[in-house]
């Protein structure tokens, strides 16, 4: 198949417009401790006010990645992006939890530019460079690794409400130079309805995908969001510190990505899949074991690390295999199971602490 003129292009872009959509996305866990403190919140309503956008930035995946096949890439990822910009001008202005608690769900609109980009760079390379395009299309996840990073420094040296204005400014950036520099694909000539496209569901390969794609990146979502959390109260680690860490973490796993998606252009993604679960098996065993051990437990979190982005990579080679024109719509399901498995350990934490603490009403007050 002839390569499409611009395709380079609109995947560097598309990568950037992800990234920068991501660091929005990420952008309370690296300074959730700082929040908690100055809004005086229980510990559940500060995972709560992390999980939030985590879990609406992956449901509603599924109707934007539908409506990319629609109405086309650009307008779509130019759209939401620039809805992007409210929900951090507001929050840099909020007082109460439950109104940050709002704009949080509202940011959660940055993350379905995973199913936006996805499926808007799909159609622009053959099926069988799919699993390394696709790779380097979900590169954009080291918005994380950068929102980690940056959000501590800014706090540190700005103040929260410039941590949240920072963000409306550069979006409004990224989203011109995303706009002027790429162009939309000719409509399909039988565009589908949000019913047909829907249709998907009962195909048994979704649901596989869905369940693969849960475990993976489920898995570095919920690395990604609660690690520095986690390193804080194990190995009482600063915030900043703790974030760079967890930058690691979220950088091998997203730069392997394309190794994973290239290695199953070659060989098959079933093949990959297995030695990537049976490594996470190996690896969390090795995490169980070393949480007394600083070293032991990070070199067991990277190789975790780089499994869980090979196997993202895997997963999504899979899935223009299987999609038969409803990219959009099987992306879009694909990437919400992964990312309501990285809110699924969330959820389970909060859940637990409401059952240890049933009388104290206050939590969420």
């Amino acid at each position: 198949m002839r390569r499409l003129k611009g395709s380079s292009l609109t995947l560097g872009l598309s990568t950037m417009a992800m990234m920068a959509s991501f660091v929005i996305w990420s952008v309370f866990s690296p300074i959730a401790g700082q929040i908690q403190e100055l809004f005086h919140l229980s510990t559940i309503q500060k995972s709560v006010l992390i999980a939030a956008p985590v879990l609406l930035g992956s449901v509603l995946r599924i109707p934007m990645g539908i409506y990319t096949d629609r109405f086309g890439g650009k307008r779509v990822f130019a759209a939401t992006m620039l809805f992007l910009v409210i929900p951090p001008l507001i929050a840099g202005w909020v007082h109460t939890f439950w109104r940050l608690l709002l704009c949080a769900l509202f940011i959660g609109m940055a993350g379905t530019t995973f199913a936006i980009s996805l499926t808007y760079v799909s159609r622009w390379f053959p099926p069988e460079r799919q699993g390394l395009v696709l790779g380097l299309a979900g590169l954009g996840n080291l918005g994380g690794a950068v929102a980690s990073y940056t959000s501590p420094f800014v706090f540190n040296r700005f103040g929260l409400p410039w941590v949240f204005w920072s963000l409306a400014v550069m979006i409004v950036i990224v989203t011109f130079i995303f706009w002027i520099g790429t162009k939309d694909l000719p409509a399909p000539a039988q565009v589908k309805t949000f019913r047909q496209s829907i249709v998907v569901l009962k195909d048994q390969s979704t649901w596989y995908l869905s369940v693969f794609y849960f475990l993976t990146f489920g898995g570095f979502v919920a690395f990604g969001a609660y690690l520095p959390t986690f390193l804080k109260d194990l190995f009482h680690l600063s915030a900043t510190d703790a974030g760079m860490k967890t930058a690691g973490f979220v950088v091998t796993a997203t730069l392997i990505r394309p190794v994973g998606g290239y290695i199953s252009d070659r060989i098959g993604s079933r093949k990959v899949l297995v030695v990537v679960f049976a490594g996470i098996i190996i690896t969390s065993l090795a995490m169980a074991a070393t949480l007394q051990q600083f070293t032991g437990f990070s070199i067991s979190c990277l190789v975790a690390a780089a499994l869980l982005g090979v196997g993202n990579g895997a997963v999504f080679k899979m899935v223009p295999e299987v999609s038969s024109g409803n990219t959009g719509a099987v992306t879009g399901i694909v990437g919400a199971a992964g990312g309501v498995g990285g809110f699924f350990p969330r959820l389970y934490s909060v859940l637990l602490k409401i059952y240890q603490a049933p009388i104290h009403l206050d939590l969420f007050c």
